[in-house]
């Protein structure tokens, strides 16, 4: 099929080492997270480019043909979508994630439509996952210098932005810093942020074969997360920094935070409120996780920072605080012993 040689592959097929050696077959069994298929982009909407395999941003056009893998989404300011029933699709991420839109945001478009033409297949004409190009689980490694884990209040609390400045910071002092994004939706923009701020080390959830963590069972999202840290730390990283997506009152979100005492040397939550910083840690007290620094949004309003250390009796610092020695004291205040 000449369509399928020239179709445009997204960014959560970036694992596929050998495309040459990929098929275009038939629909022959109902779709499952991660399988990798080919859609005919039928109406551009909301997303009109796609971040392809290396992270740039290219064009879409009715009747092209696009590579990515089917999975759900999650996303409180987007689209909540999960695994289509038949042909008819929708583009649920600019990175490749393809489902079914069930419900958006009121400020968002229609989504993409696209219809599937088939999976992906191998040499034995078997439907290629991402799970067949994951990396395996590593052995067990703490980082000498730490775990430190993001979360966030909500969708766009600052947790990336966050999670950076940790990674600057640490990397201006001449650390080797791991950076990893334990759950999401498959896309470049926060690796390369983690990227320029400075980490020597990126893994992603995507590279254990998940091109969209919503929906997966929750003892592979923690299998994930544990794995994400000791791979990080497998290549060099003496301090890691993880971020898990999305809020806390997200049920995944949730589960995971709670698997942080014995795991994350400290925690970081990343609000866009005082309001937020008070419930916020409020529900991490409740898990066992104590709160060490609050960071985010909030941090734009020095009178919004001062309500959430009133309110809270934990420090708030900036982004640029963290990276001009937040992120060391921090550091410093749960150092590892010998």
């Amino acid at each position: 099929m000449q369509q399928f040689s020239d179709a445009k592959w997204s960014f959560v097929t970036r694992g596929v080492v050998d495309r040459e050696a990929t098929r275009l077959g038939s629909l022959s069994r109902e779709a499952r997270l991660g399988d990798l298929v080919a859609a005919r982009v039928v109406s551009l909407n909301a997303h009109d480019s796609l971040e392809n395999a290396h992270g740039r941003r290219v064009r879409l056009y009715p009747g092209d043909v696009v590579v990515g893998a089917y999975g759900n989404r999650y996303a409180t300011d987007y689209y909540e979508g999960y695994l289509p029933t038949g042909t008819a699709a929708h583009l649920l991420t600019a990175g490749g994630v393809i489902g079914q839109v069930a419900s958006a945001h009121a400020h968002r478009n229609e989504p993409t439509d696209l219809e599937v033409l088939g999976f992906l297949t191998g040499p034995t004409g078997a439907p290629l996952s991402l799970d067949d190009f994951a990396v395996p689980l590593p052995a067990p490694a703490a980082p000498e210098l730490g775990t430190f884990v993001v979360v966030g209040s909500s969708m766009n609390a600052g947790k990336t932005t966050t999670a950076s400045a940790l990674v600057q910071g640490w990397a201006r002092a001449g650390l080797r810093v791991g950076a990893g994004k334990v759950t999401g939706s498959g896309s470049g923009k926060d690796r390369w942020m983690y990227e320029d701020a400075g980490a020597a080390a990126m893994v992603d959830f995507l590279d254990f074969g998940m091109p969209s963590t919503f929906g997966y069972p929750q003892e592979r999202l923690t299998a994930t997360m544990v794995g994400i840290r000791d791979e990080l730390v497998r290549r060099g990283a003496s301090v890691v920094v993880l971020e898990i997506a999305d809020g806390l009152l997200q049920s995944e979100t949730r589960a995971l935070t709670a698997c942080l005492p014995g795991f994350a040397d400290a925690a970081v939550l990343a609000v866009a409120d005082a309001l937020s910083a008070v419930a916020g840690v409020e529900i991490m007290h409740a898990l066992g996780v104590p709160v060490r620094t609050i960071s985010g949004l909030v941090t734009a309003s020095p009178l919004a920072s001062r309500e959430a250390v009133e309110a809270t009796g934990i420090p708030v610092l900036s982004p640029s605080e963290l990276v001009t020695g937040g992120a060391l004291d921090l550091l410093s205040a749960v150092a590892v012993p010998a």
